[in-house]
């Protein structure tokens, strides 16, 4: 059964009928061209709701209103040429300008080099979320900053760093784990783009001999982004280290974290357990916050209540309590974990687990019926149990409580458009052992790099180790008699794979490179 055509969608045939034209349901990419927007505001652009495309070859202007005669007219002056008119409706004409503007290639290089070395300018004091698409009519740092973040958020980075030296000053963009140089900003506007990005954070721009944190909001097209802001001090300036926090790329499905099957129905049911501590494990950057997200969006946060104590809440979650850890007012992990048990929790999530103190409250709230999930800096899932131990937990206790343990690692994606086919060499994989002799002359595939790559990779994709606790294992540390040897070996009779089978496994079905895969395989 169709749809019947709704009032404003009607009115709008009916203009399209009486001015000899077509009405557009909806704009395809082909339609949108960042040229003929490359000299008009995008405020101008959302508060008139017009947009210059191309429809089957011919230059148009997308409106809902036909009275629009002279801001038409301004346009077609401004494109430089004639525009006739179609109608769309005011939702799909502000969605394809959000569109356009994203594809604009305004790039912080060729910004750089129409500066030219002028003098500083001075900085402008706001602190709102800042639309990065509005440049015209912002002052040259203000726009310089604007489309270095843009670009940023456009490559899908994770991180933006300003690094000062004698000569100059080297910005970076974490793409995928790994950092890129970008185009060098002049020397001479070092301070003013501190300043700026200070002013962004509200943070005070005075002090700049101690280290600062700040958060930042900017908008791309509709969305809100949260920047993470760090300042620290060094011998030829301050050094800024901006966080990019994009909701929309990091709260994913757990299907597509790149899970084996048993490994994604094991954390499940780990998931489905009514009290307990589920661990998730790795090195700093491996993914470990994505995960746990990724879990709480699966839990019931309507009939539950989910409480969550981070440093730093990286994204606000609908319907689930998020405390902040402020140390310097003493709200640290464990005395923030104290209230969040009189707030009648069923589900706590503990962003971090790195003292005695912090781990006894959660290891008690696990046994008086609350399921608790925590991180821990650690290589692998046996290596887990053991911090704990170490920490000064008593074992009985760890025994009782602990349900599994995830350990995980970041690889990168090998490009499907360029990669290459090779073949397993004996000598590429001697620190594999058995795994590595068992892969010997199978293929694989290596980077090469193309236009819609970087360096061969494109994105990244975990791998992973699930350790779930059996009785022999609960036993094995109730005793307190275990090592990390003994305790993986009754793990992988247990059936655990490990996490170079996993990354071995994506390594001989193309996900990822054999080198890829070792460089991230012994990282601690």
């Amino acid at each position: 059964m169709t749809e019947s055509p709704s009032t404003e969608e009607l009115k709008l045939r009916e203009y399209a009928d009486r001015f000899d034209t077509q009405y557009i349901s909806s704009v395809t990419d082909d339609m949108l061209d960042p040229l003929l927007v490359s000299k008009l505001p995008v405020e101008w652009a959302r508060t008139h709701r017009l947009l210059p495309v191309v429809v089957g070859g011919v230059l148009c202007v997308l409106t809902s209103d036909p009275d629009q005669i002279s801001e038409q007219e301004h346009l077609s002056i401004l494109v430089g040429k004639e525009l006739k008119p179609v109608f769309a409706q005011d939702d799909v004409i502000l969605e394809s300008i959000e569109r356009c503007y994203y594809s604009k290639d305004d790039s912080p290089e060729e910004f750089i080099q129409d500066m030219g070395a002028g003098s500083q300018d001075d900085v402008p004091i706001e602190a709102r979320a800042d639309d990065l698409f509005r440049v015209a009519d912002k002052a040259p740092v203000t726009q310089l900053v604007n489309l270095i973040l843009l670009e940023a958020v456009k490559k899908q980075a994770s991180d933006v760093h300003f690094e000062p030296y004698e000569m100059s000053l080297r910005v970076r963009y974490r793409i995928d784990g790994v950092l890129y140089e970008q185009a060098s900003p002049p020397k001479h506007l070092e301070d003013s783009i501190v300043s700026r990005i200070k002013v962004m954070a509200r943070m005070d721009i005075a002090e700049k001999r101690l280290p600062q944190d700040g958060m930042a909001k900017v908008s791309v097209g509709g969305r809100e982004i949260d920047l993470r802001v760090s300042t620290v001090p060094v011998a030829e300036g301050e050094r800024v280290v901006l966080r990019i926090l994009d909701k929309e790329s990091t709260l994913l499905p757990l299907e597509v974290l790149g899970m084996p099957t048993g490994i994604l129905g094991g954390f499940r049911s780990l998931l489905s357990e009514p009290n307990g501590i589920i661990i998730v494990s790795g090195p700093t950057g491996s993914g470990k916050t994505t995960t746990l997200y990724s879990a709480l969006g699966e839990l019931d946060s309507v009939r539950k209540n989910i409480m969550t104590i981070e440093n730093p809440i990286e994204y606000q979650l609908a319907d689930i309590g998020q405390i902040q850890v402020k140390p310097k007012i003493g709200l640290t992990f464990a005395s923030g974990l104290r209230h969040i048990l009189r707030q009648d929790p069923d589900i706590i999530l503990v962003g971090e687990t790195r003292d005695i103190e912090t781990a006894d409250i959660a290891i008690r709230a696990s046994l008086t019926g609350h399921l608790v999930f925590t991180t821990l800096h650690t290589n692998d899932s046996p290596g887990a149990v053991l911090r704990l131990l170490d920490m000064g937990v008593e074992s009985y206790l760890l025994a009782s409580c602990l349900r599994g343990v995830l350990s995980q690692r970041l690889v990168r994606k090998l490009c499907q458009e360029c990669m290459k086919e090779t073949v397993i060499s004996a000598e590429s994989v001697k620190d594999l052992g058995e795994l590595g002799a068992g892969a010997v002359g199978k293929k694989a595939w290596e980077p090469v790099g193309c236009p819609k790559c970087l360096e061969g990779y494109k994105g990244r994709v975990g791998t992973f180790e699930l350790m779930v606790l059996d009785q022999t294992m609960q036993g094995m540390i109730r005793d307190g008699q275990i090592n990390a040897a003994s305790l993986r070996k009754q793990a992988e009779s247990f059936g655990m794979l490990s996490l170079l089978d996993d990354g071995m496994a994506k390594v001989l079905d193309g996900t990822t490179s054999l080198s890829d895969f070792l460089s991230v395989s012994f990282q601690h």
